[in-house]
């Protein structure tokens, strides 16, 4: 009888998780070709950054934390103004901003594209619009802030090359946009699938994702430097 019960409990929290703010979509695990058109690495390390967008960013973070030559992933919003970038303005999908993940990484062992592509097959669903899963507004929408000409031209190569393709069954509906701005999100936030691995949402939503990423990028999966200090 406690069992059940338990079971019943865990399954209640399980739904109201997916149902309620900051729910991402799941992650189908599309094996997809890399980019035709990328930069080679760099003959010496050094730190670039990437934005994307695709949903919460709880598992947008956590994906990235275990990419190969990601030094960080920071979890917040771009798209709109500065004096908006709260987390409960934001949800309103009223101000432009979009849930966005900053990538920091090093060039010299992994390139924009790498990313990209990382970022189109296990990290969210690009032909979902301004959605993901059951979240719907478009501060869920998948997007690309593009810091400079190089990445804006490979993203749109690579977009138009997958498309091409019909590596989806459906178009890709990302958005290809200049960065205007990234601001951090709150810090609890910050690297929330390290330290909530048991939440329910999490549970659900965005750890299947890790074992579809350790399969598609054997090459590129790596696991991340502890977060039990941040």
């Amino acid at each position: 009888m406690f069992k059940s019960f338990a079971y019943a409990f865990v399954l209640f929290l399980a739904v109201v998780a997916v149902t309620v703010a900051c729910t991402a979509g799941n992650a189908a695990g599309v094996a997809i070709p890399g980019p035709t058109v990328d930069a080679a690495k760099a003959a010496k390390s050094g730190e670039q950054t990437a934005v994307v967008a695709g949903g919460c960013f709880w598992g947008i973070q956590a994906v990235f934390q275990h990419v190969k030559g990601v030094k960080n992933a920071t979890s917040g919003y771009s798209g709109g103004e500065a004096r908006t970038a709260q987390y409960e303005v934001v949800s309103t999908g009223e101000t432009g901003h979009a849930e966005s993940v900053k990538i920091t990484y090093d060039p010299a062992q992994i390139t924009y594209g790498e990313l990209l592509r990382v970022f189109f097959s296990v990290a969210h669903d690009p032909t979902q619009l301004n959605r993901q899963g059951p979240d719907y507004g478009t501060q869920y929408r998948s997007a690309i802030f593009y810091a400079n000409d190089d990445q804006k031209r490979e993203a749109e190569a690579y977009v138009a090359q997958l498309t091409k393709a019909k590596t989806f069954p459906r178009p890709i509906v990302t958005e290809i946009a200049p960065l205007r701005a990234f601001y951090a999100a709150e810090d609890y936030h910050q690297h929330f699938y390290d330290k909530n691995p048991m939440y329910p949402y999490i549970v659900i939503n965005d750890r299947p994702k890790l074992p579809l990423q350790r399969l598609h990028f054997p090459e590129l999966y790596r696991e991340p430097v502890s977060t039990a200090s941040r």
